[in-house]
């Protein structure tokens, strides 16, 4: 743990200011990726704004986690520009990048059995040395209560379901409290409780005035959940907005190549997406 805090530690770092509510946080402008020989991503533009939550859906291999990578600048572009914070990614220092946005992998792995106490601290790495160090220990806690995992803190991280271990590795990215949440299927390995928990805290950080991106599969999540949502297909979007405007029936089944209907929830008018089965 010494060492990574003394990683982020190395220099002075420029330390994130408040955004306001609405405010972009993150862009992609004429972003293209290729991977393996593959153009992955084609033109894709889009704005992450300060207290959304916006969901990327598409089927797979539509480039969804590519896009989540990209803005993180763990994948680098072949063309376009990703900004965060107003600047392009390779302008900051990776300390600096850590305090401005915080990545939720699809799978989380770790090679010593930690108790999950310390994984969840160390979110709090790129804080090491600033004004806000003295956030760590409540943050946390927040963190680890907002994920229900605070029963089994002393328990180490390997002997966790992988239920359990997918909220841990939610709860560290909780406790770095980056403005910017970059989520890649995290309800994937969850019951319907905690993917219902899950996307409560998005919503929670949203409104609180974070910026989430949050990979789904489950539409109906999308649906519920999301303030817009950007619909991948064959690298491009194909649409984004408000779920209950771009979430159509014809659109989805072109999509998904699936036949689906699209109906309001009687109480909540939420769009419900189901598979027309009599197709």
């Amino acid at each position: 743990m010494r060492t990574l805090r003394n990683l982020f530690a190395v220099r002075e770092r420029l330390l994130p200011a408040p955004v306001a509510p609405g405010a972009p946080v993150a862009e992609v402008s004429g972003l293209r990726v290729r991977l393996g020989g593959r153009q992955v991503l084609d033109s894709v533009g889009l704005t992450v704004h300060a207290g959304e939550v916006l969901a990327l859906v598409g089927p797979n291999g539509a480039g969804k986690s590519t896009l989540l990578a990209a803005l993180a600048a763990d994948l680098p572009a072949a063309s376009g520009t990703v900004r965060i914070d107003g600047r392009p990614v390779d302008d900051w220092s990776a300390a600096e990048l850590a305090l401005r946005r915080a990545v939720l992998p699809q799978s989380a792995a770790l090679s010593f059995p930690f108790p999950v106490a310390d994984v969840v601290r160390m979110g709090r790495a790129p804080w090491a040395g600033t004004e806000r160090e003295d956030e760590d220990d409540p943050a946390v806690r927040a963190a680890m209560a907002a994920t229900e995992v605070t029963a089994f803190a002393a328990r180490p991280f390997s002997a966790l379901s992988g239920g359990e271990r997918a909220r841990v590795a939610l709860a560290r990215v909780l406790a770095q409290r980056a403005p910017l949440l970059l989520l890649d299927e995290p309800t994937a390995a969850l019951d319907l409780r905690h993917q219902e928990l899950v996307l409560r805290i998005c919503r929670e950080r949203a409104a609180a005035g974070d910026a989430v991106v949050v990979v789904l599969h489950d539409l109906g999540l999308a649906a519920a959940y999301a303030d817009r949502a950007a619909v991948l297909h064959d690298g491009r979007i194909a649409v984004a907005g408000p779920p209950a405007e771009v979430f159509t029936g014809a659109l989805l089944g072109e999509v998904y190549r699936q036949p689906v209907e699209v109906f309001p929830h009687p109480r909540t008018g939420v769009p419900l997406v189901v598979p027309d089965r009599t197709a």
